[in-house]
């Protein structure tokens, strides 16, 4: 399994996010758009939360709570769980599996270079086993 900063390199990394400030109104509307099930809630250049459609719906739908009168602050979750781009892929599956996360920013110290989702992971994976039924065929077939 390969370093997270090989993932990013593949795809076009942009930095999603909302401030704590803005509405839970204003983040559905940019997770929509970007087709994306997660933001980094930043301020001042730095990371401080995450907020999801989980947060969504178990802090706002399920409570009867109102999205355009809610704060992203008061939902995201702040105690955020990170990776270096040196982290292998495989460390963040077993990270996300075992603490039921769905989505890892990556940070380099401070410096937010992007976040990993486990479609990315799976994606790898998958890639990863391709490459190695491909090469096993080619070894039978030679």
């Amino acid at each position: 399994m390969k370093p997270v900063a090989e993932l990013l390199k593949r795809r076009n990394v942009t930095l999603w996010h909302v401030r704590p400030e803005d509405t839970v109104f204003d983040a559905l509307k940019l997770l929509a758009e970007h087709e994306v099930g997660a933001l980094m809630v930043m301020e001042h250049g730095k990371l401080v939360g995450v907020v999801s459609e989980r947060d969504y719906t178990r802090k706002i739908a399920l409570q009867g709570r109102s999205s355009k009168d809610t704060r992203v602050a008061e939902i995201m979750t702040r105690d955020v769980i990170v990776v270096s781009p040196q982290t292998r892929t495989r460390e963040c599956m077993a990270l996300m599996s075992r603490r039921k996360i769905r989505h890892l920013p990556v940070l380099d110290g401070d410096t937010v270079l992007g976040m990993i989702s486990i479609r990315d992971i799976m994606d790898d994976i998958i890639t990863d086993h391709e490459l190695t039924i491909s090469q096993l065929q080619s070894y039978i077939y030679s």
